[in-house]
């Protein structure tokens, strides 16, 4: 497994996380128990299919080996495994973060013109 995972978050919910010091979770997040993440291989599919159209979003990169047995590797989406993390996201542990959208197609739009991860 990787030690960095990715979380598209909506970019009013992440800066309240800024000022709170932890990102608690989306409405979606708090209802599963858990913060959902992405692995960089599942990141594109995940923005397709509950991301597209939004052009309000941070995608954050997050450093797993800060995060101890909060994480959990769980199957999911076809059965792959997909990074839970069931406490709060510390922003210690956000490597970096880029703001984005994710067009009509579902393609990934960073602010800074590049298109994709990577």
């Amino acid at each position: 497994m990787s030690d960095v995972a990715f979380k598209l978050v909506d970019r009013a919910e992440w800066e309240a996380a800024r000022a709170a010091g932890a990102y608690a979770g989306s409405a979606v997040d708090l209802a599963d128990g858990y913060i959902h993440m992405s692995s960089a291989a599942q990141l594109a599919e995940t923005a397709r299919r509950h991301y597209r159209g939004r052009t309000d979003l941070v995608l954050v990169a997050v450093d797993l080996t800060a995060l101890g047995e909060a994480l959990k590797w769980e199957a999911s989406r076809g059965g792959d495994l997909f990074p839970h993390l069931f406490a709060p996201l510390p922003l210690s542990a956000a490597r970096e973060e880029r703001g984005l959208s994710v067009d009509a197609d579902g393609v990934l739009r960073f602010d800074d013109g590049a298109i994709g991860w990577g």
